[in-house]
């Protein structure tokens, strides 16, 4: 069980270190590998951003969650998927609210 922990821990640092990196450079995060294709640097709408840099939050906030629920018991599933659907749908009317502001 410990082993499992952290195994897990070990193997979340690179993947969080991504997805702190994709919010504070979504634009370097969504040209990675593609650059090439283009001759001048392109530009991107602000919903895609805000897409880019939500999706990175709820994958920081939601990986732990689903995580915790496989390692330890299964009574704590229910309340960690009320969560996770809690922060999504808070996140996704936070996005489409923005995008009828602007």
């Amino acid at each position: 069980m410990i082993a499992d922990i952290i195994l897990t821990i070990i193997f979340m640092i690179p993947v969080y270190g991504f997805l702190i990196w994709a919010y504070n450079c979504p634009e370097d995060c969504l040209m990675l590998g593609k650059r090439w294709k283009y001759q001048e640097e392109p530009e991107f709408s602000p919903s895609v951003i805000r897409y880019i840099k939500f999706a990175s939050i709820f994958t920081m906030i939601g990986s732990p969650i689903v995580l915790l629920t496989q390692l330890l018991e299964s009574e704590f599933f229910g309340i960690s998927l009320m969560i996770f659907v809690f922060v999504f749908l808070v996140g996704a009317f936070i996005i489409l609210t923005a995008d009828r502001e602007s």
